[in-house]
């Protein structure tokens, strides 16, 4: 458990914590889609991203919506797993010169972000219900839909022509 402070006693001091971290993950997001977006080749999958783009700004408002709800000013912590995976996704862009490939790549890359998040969302879900607060679950729940769809789309891209 390294990675948590020793500030953590309590499910609602892990419930911030974790909430901190996402808050990151998606601030970190938004700086990786632009370059996501400037090398797809796909119009369809450029035009994904920059659509994700939104919502993940959106998603960040509704963030710090629950921090207030939940009595906190919006603070990120770092988060180890998303620059992972985007670090990852940076250097294997970076290593393919077929663009229909790369394409490939990129999909890949953005689905290992979506299901990063819809882990996070869903447990931070979990625990704000555990926590009794369910408006919180409700406003974090927007975006675990989001994200489960944008995953959707992003398979049927992938399965219907990146992948071929």
């Amino acid at each position: 458990m390294g990675l948590f402070t020793a500030d953590i006693k309590t499910l609602d001091d892990l419930f911030l914590h974790q909430l901190q971290d996402i808050y990151y993950a998606e601030q970190q997001i938004t700086k990786a889609l632009p370059k996501m977006m400037s090398k797809a080749t796909d119009a369809q999958l450029k035009q994904g991203f920059e659509m994700h783009l939104k919502e993940t700004e959106g998603q960040i408002k509704r963030l710090e919506q629950v921090f207030q709800m939940h009595g906190h000013k919006p603070k990120a912590v770092d988060c180890p797993a998303i620059d992972g995976i985007i670090k990852e996704a940076n250097e294997t862009a970076g290593e393919i010169g077929d663009k229909e490939v790369l394409d490939a790549a990129l999909v890949a890359s953005a689905q290992a972000v979506e299901h990063y998040e819809i882990t996070k969302y869903g447990t931070l879900i979990a625990w704000a219900k555990r926590l009794g607060r369910d408006d919180c679950a409700s406003v974090l729940q927007q975006t675990l839909d989001e994200e489960k769809a944008t995953d959707q789309k992003l398979t049927a891209m992938a399965e219907s022509k990146i992948n071929q």
